[in-house]
């Protein structure tokens, strides 16, 4: 046993609650279920090793040689990880200085803030190489497997960029902190996430639709003009691809700075970890006596009192999704993948039918789940179930009004996108609409047969609830985005594909009947 207040301790301590929270998540809360998750975790890595070996068998027959075009795949592929692990860390650690949970009693302990600092940070360094790497895995044992052990230098080269994405992301925390105040550091701090999350990707969508027309990545990773246009193999833009496949100066030069940055950063910050942390403990305290003054209650009330219960439930909802910041970071992810298929919609407007097969299935599964997040949010995570089953209104009622509250926004999301695809082709903007309403309203049924009483803050967790409704959701947006693809393209396949939907949805509903009372 480890001596309380050490750093063995405080990292034991940091593991055990990952570990707790993961599980947790994974099974729902359910301890029954905990032999479930690792035996359905081992036959998915079983799954994924086959995949990667049906991939890379091939490719590695003969070994491999380190040119310009599998460098330039491997840095491409290096920096869409690199800011996914860039966003993960920025949530991390605005949620490590807002999260309360059991920092007040750390703090007010005899251990040093330095210790409970450096442990917290380096379990988020950890934890976003894990999760960016937990994909990766397969392949690069795999790759080990057939052409070597020096493919294993992968796992530390993802963790020296996480390593220096956390260190960055240290830095834009405390800055924001710093200079616009612990009361919007958290908005702005989980809206750049979400923007830093997606960027790399939507970019490279947009390059590939403005240089090739589609929308694959690897269209313009591999394209001889930009293999052309990269440095040649002695640049240290290559050292982190050169680190990945296990070059020894590579990865010892990008771990070695990792380090350095990282260690930098928590003795720059760490004195002030526990000044940062009070700054942000009062904050629900203050908005609670600003949203209870009289003057604004009085302005406000004509208004209400002129609408009818239905519509002033409509608004409150309406009021709800737009004051959480929590709410705004990881919506916005859903939002921003829009960007790629307007700007194909804008580039081949008028011209052919063929950029219309692409945008409407992106667009249907966009707006399908981005509407199964706002309905959990309305319909499972209600903060007052209590008050609003006392309100003048039938059950029913409350339910109608909380999904126009859902397809208002999705409508003002959607409608610009569909509009513009309607004057160019009819019938694309037609079939892509009716996928659209299809796939939001097979959400939201789904959401409101497993519906759960469930606190707002578990947004992010909201799948663990039920793998059913889960499961039925995804497939369910997928099903209809390809009867939305096939149909704008003229196919008779959309029926099928359609029947399916269907089936799943009905499929969603016998699940359900348990939960509804048989």
């Amino acid at each position: 046993m480890s001596q309380p207040a050490t750093l063995n301790w405080f990292a034991r301590h940091e593991l055990t609650l990952f570990w707790r929270d993961w599980l947790s998540m994974m099974s729902a809360g359910r301890s029954a279920r905990e032999g479930v998750v690792k035996l359905v975790l081992g036959l998915a890595a079983i799954g994924l090793h086959g995949l990667a070996y049906s991939l890379l068998a091939e490719p590695l027959s003969g070994g491999f040689s380190a040119d310009k075009a599998k460098l330039v795949m491997l840095t491409g592929s290096l920096a869409l990880a690199f800011f996914m692990m860039m966003s993960q860390s920025l949530e991390a650690v605005t949620r490590a200085f807002y999260t309360r949970a059991d920092l007040d009693l750390i703090l007010s302990s005899p251990a040093p803030v330095r210790h409970v600092f450096a442990i917290r940070i380096g379990t988020i360094t950890l934890t976003s190489a894990a999760m960016a790497t937990v994909l990766a895995a397969p392949f690069i044992n795999v790759a080990a497997v057939l052409d070597g052990p020096h493919w294993l230098a992968a796992y530390p080269a993802m963790l020296a960029l996480s390593a220096i994405a956390t260190a960055l992301s240290i830095l834009a925390v405390v800055t924001m902190l710093h200079y616009v105040g612990a009361a919007r550091t958290r908005l702005i701090s989980q809206i750049i996430a979400a923007i830093v999350g997606a960027s790399f990707l939507i970019g490279i969508q947009i390059v590939a639709i403005l240089s090739t027309g589609s929308m694959s990545r690897f269209s313009v990773l591999s394209s001889q003009s930009l293999i052309a246009a990269a440095p040649d193999l002695t640049s240290l833009l290559w050292l982190p691809a050169y680190a990945l496949i296990g070059t020894p100066w590579a990865l010892a030069s990008l771990s070695l700075g990792a380090l350095v940055l990282l260690v930098g950063v928590i003795h720059l910050v760490s004195p002030r970890f526990a000044h940062y942390s009070i700054a942000t403990a009062g904050l629900s305290q203050r908005a609670v006596r600003q949203a209870g003054r009289s003057w604004s209650f009085k302005r406000r009330l004509p208004s209400f009192a002129r609408r009818t219960p239905r519509q002033v439930l409509r608004a409150k909802e309406l009021m709800l999704l737009k004051r959480d910041p929590w709410l705004v970071s990881q919506t916005l992810m859903q939002i921003l993948y829009l960007i790629p298929p307007a700007i194909m919609l804008w580039k081949n407007f008028g011209e052919s039918a063929s950029g219309f097969v692409i945008v409407a299935p992106v667009l249907v599964m966009a707006i399908g789940q981005l509407a199964g997040g706002l309905s959990w949010l309305a319909i499972s995570g209600e903060d007052a179930p209590d008050l609003i089953a006392s309100a003048p209104l039938h059950r029913r009622a409350v339910l109608v009004a909380k999904i126009e509250a859902v397809l208002s926004v999705i409508t003002l999301i959607g409608g610009p996108i569909l509009l513009v695809m309607a004057i160019a082709s009819p019938w694309a903007a037609l079939m892509t609409c009716l996928g659209v309403l299809a796939a939001s309203t097979a959400a939201i049924a789904i959401q409101m047969w497993f519906r759960a009483a469930a606190k707002r803050s578990n947004f992010r967790r909201r799948q663990t609830s039920s793998r059913a409704a889960t499961f039925s959701e995804a497939f369910s947006s997928v099903m209809w985005a390809g009867a939305a693809s096939l149909a704008v393209a003229g196919s008779g396949f959309a029926a099928l594909f359609a029947a399916l939907a269907l089936l799943v949805l009905g499929f969603a509903w016998v699940v359900s009947l348990p939960r509804q009372g048989g």
